[in-house]
């Protein structure tokens, strides 16, 4: 059985709102990963079986190896049907904003969805969550936001309306949020609501191959490169550190996805337990900040102190405004100034 962590509050406003409402827009943070995009179509599946008019509207592209999910074909990038997509939130009659604590994280779509008259809610896991919305869902010890919509579902007393191709967004979204469950996922429950998407005929396996197993050749040599040429092992402080230019990116024809994960890797070498990755952004003139530890480490507070940003215990990230090179002395102040908690002194 699982815990109603949702307030019986909010979850008979949502109910209400649903049933009022016929047209409802999604929307996620730009650059979305896994838990975005399994969200967001979790909920717009849903909704559809609800006979509601559903949009799911992204700021920019997202990752080839999301493609496959139910629905995908559907998402309208902002960046590329602005009209359209500001026409449809300014007639929606809810806003769900999943996954993002902020508005700034929406980057150009900020305003549209700020000023559309439409009722907003908000349904995310990350700390401190801005107060922009009228339904504010926000349970930062929650494993992801894909792991909320279930929860919000279930809770509504529509587990039944559950498709196999929403349970299949759901659990994509929580498996890639947590690393395939190999961080932020001791919560037991985790583990019934995934017995329970099973039950929709879901194969964990292959949705597994689907994000994991579906590397371009320049994807795959650009990992190996980052690991041969890219990989800083900090042992003093029990860290480590890739770093990525734009030259590089171009090097191995990098498409929007192909670093995810990278981060992640340098964490399986015996006595590291934090992690971070600066890449140059192929966008914007800045540099993307990814952190990841085991443990204790807090990589939330180098990433707010230090790279603007912030997240969860062992999975953060930021951005820093300024060239690379500033970004690494960064990073090697923060290895400094964390000396006693890297190395298991306090």
């Amino acid at each position: 059985m699982l815990s109603k962590i949702i307030s019986q509050a909010n979850v008979d406003h949502v109910e209400k709102w649903f049933e009022r409402a016929d047209k409802v827009v999604i929307v996620t943070h730009v650059s979305p990963d896994g838990d975005a995009i399994g969200s967001s179509l979790g909920l717009w599946h849903f909704l559809l079986s609800q006979g509601k008019t559903v949009h799911v509207i992204v700021p920019n592209a997202f990752p080839d190896f999301l493609k496959w999910m139910s629905g995908a074909k559907d998402i309208i990038q902002y960046n590329r049907y602005k009209e359209f997509a500001d026409k449809l939130l300014q007639e929606a009659d809810v806003i769900c904003v999943l996954d993002l604590n902020v508005l700034s994280r929406l980057d150009e779509m900020q305003s549209a969805v700020a000023n559309s008259p439409a009722r907003k809610m908000l349904v995310d896991h990350h700390l401190y969550p801005g107060d922009f919305a009228r339904i504010t869902i926000s349970h930062p010890y929650i494993s992801s936001t894909s792991e909320l919509v279930f929860r919000l579902i279930c809770q509504l007393g529509n587990f039944s309306d559950i498709s196999k191709e929403g349970a299949e967004c759901i659990y994509a979204g929580m498996m890639t949020d947590t690393g395939a469950f190999t961080y932020n996922s001791n919560d037991r429950e985790i583990y019934l609501i995934i017995s329970e998407l099973l039950s929709k005929g879901i194969d964990k396996d292959e949705i597994y191959r689907n994000v994991y197993n579906n590397n371009s050749e320049g994807r795959l040599r650009l990992k190996g490169y980052v690991l041969c040429e890219k990989m800083q092992l900090f042992p003093n402080f029990n860290a480590a550190l890739i770093t990525l230019s734009r030259e590089e990116q171009k090097q191995f024809h990098y498409m929007k996805g192909d670093t995810e994960g990278l981060v992640n890797i340098p964490l399986s070498v015996k006595g590291i337990c934090f992690s971070a990755f600066l890449r140059e952004d192929t966008e914007k003139d800045m540099i993307k900040i990814s952190l990841r530890s085991v443990g204790t480490f807090p990589c939330n507070e180098v990433a707010s102190e230090y790279f603007n940003g912030g997240g969860h215990l062992n999975a953060s990230g930021g951005e820093f405004y300024g060239p690379l090179d500033k970004a690494v002395e960064l990073f090697k102040q923060a290895l400094v100034k964390y000396e006693d908690l890297l190395l298991g002194k306090k």
